[in-house]
């Protein structure tokens, strides 16, 4: 079995490759019969076989080929019967499609079915009687019946013999259409008196191998005298008929005349026995043609019949009519979809193909042309690629938001009278592209929130819309950075990323902020992501949480101020005003005043709105002089607060009435101890300022002496910069360097390529020997820059078509790749290469490949040439963020300020560009019931988490949430971590004594007797701390015995048990006060005192007559003052007095420079200038310095050097840092005077 493939590649401009495929098969062959490896033929990998759908369109036609995409080869589906399918027609060829999808490819097949000889020459009757007069002359001509063999080429008929050839011979004519016409030849008179009857045999036989054969007996008869034949009118004859005519209908007329005369002299005309003899009729005594059967122009589209005329007596002749077929347009256009689109994104480029069909009409001519349109105003276009293959392509730019979904409509008519059309209906869905940004419902927000709120409460919710559709929806809600009062806004209110809710992280105070403004993001899903802002801006609504400030009159314990009425004062007299301000605002801060308790009510009256304390009657004799009045101020809040206040009244005429009267309000011992403590505190601040001013006037000195040693011992270096660009400006707004790389995409619009169609070759061929003297020639018919990543094996990225020049072994070329990269070659033809994926691509491990191919002939020596081109690999988001560990923990120091940042988490994504964009989401949860949005933030961009409020380690030790990294890809990938949180303690709590219980108002005491051991328990200081680890260890110390000569107590380090070290004596005294500091182990460290009273006594009577006069008197607190004063005084008077000396010295050394300059010649110096390179801006203007020395400075700021480096500072060049080294210096003469001048 022969089998032939010839594959013909070329590029459409339909953006998609087809290809031609002819195959040769002989007829016959059995079921499963292997046609040829398409796949292989194509240079198709049978995985594009599978991905693309690969089907064969056969139009209506019987399958006779199927197509195994397993192993990628046409397989026979049903035996083919050549005779049957073709009939004589040659070539016999089967034509279809095979239709890829993904990108959308078709390919035409062409099989052509050879002959096989499998049917011998047949005859329609088995034997022929002719009746020849024996007056029929040498040369008459007996059309014989033709053989007819099914099969074609060599196959069929070739040839006649007759036998025997005594009287006959066979001539056999050759007709323009390949058949034959056989005719039997008298060559020999007849003689019936001799042979009256004559038997022939006919043999046809054909080509085939073995040869096939036909036989037919001729029986003549010979008749006597009849020596004309008739003679045709016309050797041929030519008609037309159209296709739908009517049975019946007349075609042409046949004549012929004969000599003779009589029955000799008339003719009959009869049509032999053919395949046409069916179809068409002939008068036998007129010769009128007519039709007998129905014709169709498509299946055969002319006739050619063979007429015998014969007489009477047997001589004949014979005609021929050609009759030819007229098209009628009977047929509609046949629409086939070979191949469509169900979505198409809305932003492909116009011209893109949605869907490629095959209009068939089996008309010819103008009834077969066939032209397509779209029925309604629609966004798209038909275009015509050849003259049966149409394609629907886009028109105009389609937005999806408009239009979702079209169902196109297009109508096929032909050109024929009258025309005939067909409709098909294509659905069509538009895929979303991510381009329209999310719009917030409001073009601003405003919102309200009352203060004292609890962290976490909801504020009111932002609402934007995206008219996209699916991920490219999906709105983000993000905070954008700002601050507020200095204070991230994020510490201020949080936003949740779904819902776009907005909770406050913190609780308000009206007082302290009224409102704030901030931006919210509203970012959608899609890659890249779009976004819009609106502002938003949270006022804060007061709230009655400051009850009344009294600011008149002045409340203070320790001192007494009173109102003075005299006597004779009148009805509403203005005794004093109450004073009060609530910083509240709105009614919460409207107050009223009201009496609440007076000596005398009936005395006096406060006004309810200005507080105007006011006599309500004449004063009488029998008023008492002191009169004390409480006024209560409250504010119209709900629920409504107050504030009280005590005013004293005295009513008398005179101030010594008043004294006398008020002379038993004395200062009790809290205001002595009131005066000695602030005594104190003066004292301790005064001298904490004396020292420390002394101290800095010491280290102040030493620093200068020391900075004159380190200048006289060597001068600095100032380092050289070789010149370079920088910022002029300073502004640093391109402090890194950035890199492009430029890429085009396979879909451009525009191509600088262009393909061309040969319709017919005239092939010289000549057969010099040839010289392997042309290298290849390497053409890249199309190449594709870009390439995903994604793409699956066997992709094609280039085509490239050598063509070698010579001939022969010095013409076959192959060709390859230099490297070991995912690529391969991969051959269509001899002359056609594509350059195809070998395996998957990753571009996290190479993002561009420089491919090298050579192409070499196999002509000696070998001739090559080679051609690189550079491929770029295109991201695809296929790598999810990576956090840089699995979790994170990390330790916060209670007492944090909000806005503290934490610790930072970080994602990394091995993709590219949008894909690689991570960003930070704090997951939704909740600690102790509390959204974790109130306790930290998270920085979108940058992974910082901040604290939102303040922690207290004793409410809370630790707490984990969740992380999500997450990646701007399209759909977003991402991933979580969690991330643990633990507060570290402060000592920010003192200890605190649980025993014994201090109170000023009782005295309690421990009583040990006199006969106590060493040793002795007399109590046990018990204290906490609420803080942990070493900031919660106690240690308990003895701060003030009252013997501190002969001590008599101790107490227990670690446990705070006060004992006995010693034996009781007669000379202690009853009464010890102890004083015990608890102290804990902070840094640092905080403590408690407790005082322990002790009686050292053996009986309780005893305690109670030694405890009468336990009291401070007044003495003793006189003497304290009075020192604490003269102490105060004089350390205030040092302190004063170093700092005028301080003053006076400095304004002294001021003065005498000044003059010192004054006196001093000026010596003009010009010195080279520096500029500032780095571009901080520190020194924007020029200034020159000139130094002079005498020979009587005391002190120099210049030192000797055998060379200096100048620092050049000039405002015209601030980009440039220059140098100069001086070899000799000014300051090498010992004696030279230097000057220093400023200009």
């Amino acid at each position: 079995m022969r089998r032939q493939v010839l594959v013909f590649i070329f590029v459409l401009s339909l953006s998609s490759v087809r290809g031609q495929v002819s195959y040769s098969v002989p007829e016959e062959m059995a079921k499963g019969s292997v046609v040829g490896n398409i796949a292989q033929d194509l240079g198709l990998n049978v995985k594009r076989l599978k991905s693309g759908n690969a089907r064969i369109y056969t139009r209506d036609s019987a399958e006779y080929i199927e197509l195994n995409k397993q192993a990628g080869v046409l397989l026979i589906k049903e035996r083919i019967d050549r005779e049957a399918l073709c009939g004589v027609t040659t070539p016999c060829a089967l034509h279809f499609q095979m239709i890829l999808e993904n990108p959308m490819e078709f390919y035409t097949v062409t099989i052509e079915i050879t002959d096989i000889n499998d049917n011998p020459p047949t005859f329609d009757r088995s034997e022929m009687k002719y009746e020849i007069s024996e007056l029929a002359l040498t040369g008459a001509r007996f059309v014989l019946e033709k053989a007819l063999d099914k099969d074609v080429g060599i196959n069929g008929l070739q040839r006649y013999t007759l036998k025997p050839t005594d009287h006959f011979a066979l001539k056999t004519i050759s007709r323009g259409d390949g058949t034959k016409n056989v005719e039997m030849v008298l060559q020999k008179p007849l003689d019936r008196e001799k042979l009256a009857r004559i038997s022939l045999t006919l043999t046809a036989i054909d080509g085939g191998d073995p040869q096939l054969t036909g036989t037919m007996d001729i029986l003549i008869t010979v008749l006597d005298a009849n020596d004309n034949a008739p003679v045709c009118s016309k050797p041929e004859y030519k008609a037309s008929i159209i296709e739908n005519a009517s049975v019946g209908t007349v075609i042409s007329m046949v004549s012929a005349t004969d000599l003779d005369e009589g029955d000799n002299g008339k003719v009959t005309y009869t049509i032999p026995k053919s395949g046409s003899a069916s179809i068409f009729q002939i008068d036998i005594d007129t010769g009128i043609l007519t039709l007998l059967g129905v014709i169709d122009y498509e299946k055969i589209r002319h006739y050619e019949l063979d007429v015998q005329i014969t007489d009477k007596g047997g001589l004949s002749d014979a005609c021929k009519v050609i009759i030819e077929v007229i098209d009628v347009n009977d047929n509609k256009p046949s629409i086939d979809i070979m191949s469509k689109s169900h979505s198409i994104s809305e932003d492909v480029n116009p011209g893109t193909v949605v869907t490629m069909m095959n209009v068939h009409d089996l008309d010819s001519n103008e009834n077969g042309k066939v032209h397509c349109v779209l029925d309604e105003s629609i966004p798209f276009s038909m275009k015509s690629t050849t003259n049966s293959f149409f394609t629907v392509v886009t028109d105009s730019d389609l937005d999806r938001e408009l239009t979702s979904e079209y169902n196109i409509s297009v109508t096929c008519s032909d050109e024929g009278v009258p025309s005939l059309s067909s409709s098909v209906t294509i659905t069509l869905q538009i895929a979303d592209v991510n381009d329209n940004p999310p719009v917030f419902e409001k073009a601003s927000y405003e919102a309200y929130i009352v203060e004292n709120n609890t962290p976490g409460h909801s504020i009111f919710t932002v609402k934007a819309r995206d008219p996209d559709w699916n991920q490219n929806a999906r709105v983000s809600y993000i905070l954008e950075d700002s601050s507020v009062n200095g204070v991230p806004v994020s510490s201020y209110v949080s936003v949740s990323a779904d819902s776009g809710v907005m909770h406050a992280v913190r609780s308000f105070d009206y007082e302290q902020i009224k409102d704030f403004n901030f931006l919210v993001k509203a970012q959608d899903g899609g890659s890249p992501p779009l976004s819009s802002n609106v502002t938003v801006k949270i006022r804060i609504q007061d709230q009655n949480d400051n009850a009344p400030q009294v600011l008149y009159p002045v409340q203070s314990g320790s001192s007494l101020v009173a109102e003075m009425v005299p006597r004779s004062a009148d009805v509403g007299y203005l005794v004093s005003k109450v004073v009060a301000v609530d910083v509240d605002s709105g009614q919460n801060a409207w107050l009223s005043y009201k009496l609440q308790k007076a000596t005398d009510r009936a005395l006096f009256e406060v006004g309810l709105q200005n507080g105007e304390i006011r006599t309500i009657r004449q004063v009488t004799d029998k008023d008492a002089v002191k009169q004390r009045l409480t006024v209560i101020i409250e504010d119209n809040g709900q629920p409504s607060r107050s504030a009280t206040v005590n005013v004293n009244v005295a009513v008398a005429d005179s101030f010594p009435e008043v004294l006398s009267e008020f002379t038993d309000f004395t200062h009790d011992k809290e205001y002595n101890d009131n005066l000695t403590f602030f005594l104190v505190l003066a004292l301790a601040v005064v001298s904490f300022l004396f020292i420390t001013c002394l101290v800095v006037i010491i280290s102040v000195k030493i620093y200068r002496w020391r900075q004159s040693r380190l200048y006289h011992s060597s001068l600095p270096v100032i380092p050289y910069y070789p010149p370079r660009y920088s910022d002029t400006l300073g502004s640093g707004t391109l402090p890194h360097v950035y890199n492009y790389e430029v890429c085009r995409t396979t879909d451009s619009r525009k191509s600088d390529c262009k393909f061309g169609r040969t319709g017919s070759q005239n092939i010289l061929i000549m057969d010099p020997k040839d010289v392997n003297d042309n290298k290849p020639d390497i053409s890249i018919m199309s190449k594709t820059s870009v390439i995903s990543e994604a793409a699956k094996p066997h992709t094609v990225v280039t085509m490239i078509n050598v063509e070698d020049k010579d001939s022969g072994q010095n013409g076959k070329v192959a060709c390859f790749i230099n490297e070991e990269i995912p690529f391969i070659i991969r051959t269509s033809t001899n002359n056609f290469f594509s350059l195809v994926t070998d395996s998957d691509l990753d571009r996290e491990r190479a993002s561009e490949y420089n491919i090298s191919m050579t192409c070499s002939d196999e002509g000696v020596p070998s001739l090559s040439s080679s051609v690189t081109f550079s491929l770029q690999i295109s991201d695809v988001n296929d790598n999810a963020p990576v956090f840089d560990k699995s979790s994170y923990e990390a330790y916060i120091v209670e007492n944090n300020t909000p806005g503290f940042s934490i610790f930072t988490v970080k994602a990394r994504d091995s993709d590219w560009n949008q894909n690689a964009r991570v960003s930070y989401i704090l997951e939704d949860s909740s600690i102790n019931g509390v959204p974790v949005s109130s306790y930290v933030s998270v920085s979108a961009d940058i992974g910082v988490i901040h604290a939102v409020r303040s922690f207290d380690y004793e409410q809370i030790k630790d707490f984990q949430f969740c992380v999500k990294a997450q990646d701007g890809g399209s759909p977003p990938l991402n991933s979580n971590v969690t991330v643990k949180i633990l507060i570290q303690d402060q000592n920010d709590n003192a200890p605190q004594v649980l025993y014994p219980v201090q109170s000023g108002g009782s005295l309690v005491a421990e009583m040990v007797p006199r006969s106590a051991d060493v040793g002795y328990l007399v109590t046990k200081v018990v204290a906490v701390d609420v803080d942990s680890g070493q900031n919660a260890w106690l240690s308990y110390k003895l701060q003030k015995p009252t013997d501190r000569d002969r001590v008599l107590f101790e107490v227990g380090l670690q446990n705070g048990e006060i004992r006995t070290i010693r034996q009781v004596t007669d000379k202690d005294a009853m009464k010890q006060r102890l004083t015990v500091i608890v102290e804990d182990n902070g840094q640092p460290s905080r403590s408690a005192t407790v005082n322990v009273n002790v009686v050292v006594a053996d009986s309780f009577p005893e305690v109670l007559s030694e405890f009468t006069d336990f009291t401070h008197d007044k003495e003793y607190n006189d003497n304290l003052t009075f020192f604490l004063v003269l102490a105060l005084a004089v350390v205030s008077f040092l302190f004063i007095t170093c700092l005028v000396v301080i003053i006076s010295v400095k304004i002294y050394r001021w003065r005498q420079s000044r003059l010192y300059h004054s006196s001093l010649p000026v010596i003009p110096y010009y010195p080279p200038r520096y500029s500032d390179t780095l571009g901080t801006g520190t020194l924007p203007h020029v200034y020159n310095y000139e130094v002079c020395r005498t020979t009587d400075s005391r002190k120099s700021d210049f030192g000797r050097a055998g060379s200096q480096n100048i620092l050049i500072m000039d405002p015209s060049s601030t980009g440039t840092m220059q140098q100069i080294h001086s070899e000799k210096s000014i300051l090498d003469e010992p004696d030279s005077p230097l000057e220093v001048r400023t200009f």
